[in-house]
């Protein structure tokens, strides 16, 4: 069971529950019971018809083992990211850019007294 649950603690709350609600009150708060569990067994039954019928087909052939995050190893995927080759760049030009040195930049514009810097109303 979940959440450290055992039959027998559940048996325990269950008595105690009974011994609070008293016997007058009780099939009506079991009635109330079955009803919240049968309405959330239909709503997770319909949240998953919407969701194949919204996803298609492909959605069965998603392995869900893959995308279980109990399977994230930290250690794992920073050692593959470091021994994995860089891809080399597809494009002539990107590889001459990559090798390039970049370009020196231009001293700031500077500006006599009482001139105004210029001013753009759309970016602020």
């Amino acid at each position: 069971m979940q959440f450290g649950l055992t039959f027998e603690k559940l048996l325990l709350i269950g008595l105690i529950a009974v011994l609070i609600v008293g016997p007058e009150r009780l099939p009506r708060m079991a009635e109330g019971f079955a009803k919240v569990v049968r309405r959330a067994g239909e709503y997770l039954r319909d949240t998953r018809t919407r969701v194949r019928d919204e996803m298609g087909p492909e959605l069965d052939d998603v392995d869900w083992r893959k995308l279980d995050p109990r399977q994230y190893d930290p250690r794992r995927i920073i050692r593959d990211a470091l021994l994995e080759e860089p891809a080399p760049p597809t494009h002539p030009m990107a590889a001459a850019a990559a090798i390039a040195e970049p370009e020196p930049r231009t001293p700031p514009q500077r500006f006599t007294p009482g001139e105004l810097p210029p001013f753009d109303l759309e970016a602020t």
